[in-house]
Formats: structure tokens, C-alpha cells, sequence
């Protein structure tokens, strides 16, 4: 069956088209793909199917894609509460 695996960095994407058989987990597919050759070092902890979280024991479908989420560089949060109190001292 085919699938697909996805990762981005900030300034790249890269999708790799992968046969493999039936029954697959993401695992069993991550570990044979070519994106963990390219990438030796890259951490799979986060993956989704399609924009949705799973697990590593999460059994693919043809046409699945999995997405390798990478780490983000400051929590969203944060990043409000900072935008907020700078409106608010140009405010004063």
C-alpha cells in the first residue's frame, strides 16, 4: 500500500511517497522510511495522520500521510501574553 510521510522546516518540505505492506503501524513505516535516512537525527515523538495526533501503534491506510510534527520554538501563549503587554505599555 502507499502512504506518504511529511516534514517541514522553516524554510523546506519534503514528502516522501513509501510502499509498504499490510498490516503497517506508523512506527513499522517510520523505521523503514527514507526521511529517517535523510534525516538520521529526527525526532518522531510527534506524529499525526492528516493534521490529527496518533500514536506510534496507529495502523495506517492506503493514502494515509503521516506529518512529523517538529518542536515549536516558543509556546503560543507565551507569545500572546508578550504581544499583550507590549500593546499595553505603548498604550501608557
Amino acid at each position: 500500500m502507499q502512504i506518504e510521510i511529511a516534514y517541514a522546516l522553516y524554510e523546506e518540505q519534503f514528502l516522501d511517497v513509501e510502499d509498504v505492506n499490510e498490516p503497517c503501524t506508523v512506527e513499522q513505516a517510520l523505521a523503514q522510511s527514507k526521511m529517517l535516512q535523510r534525516f538520521p537525527d529526527l525526532n518522531t515523538e510527534k506524529v499525526g495522520i492528516f493534521g490529527k495526533m496518533v500514536k506510534h501503534d496507529y495502523v495506517l491506510r492506503e493514502g494515509d500521510r503521516i506529518e512529523i510534527y517538529r518542536p515549536l520554538k516558543a509556546d503560543p501563549k507565551d507569545r500572546r501574553r508578550e504581544k499583550v503587554a507590549k500593546e499595553r505599555q505603548s498604550q501608557s
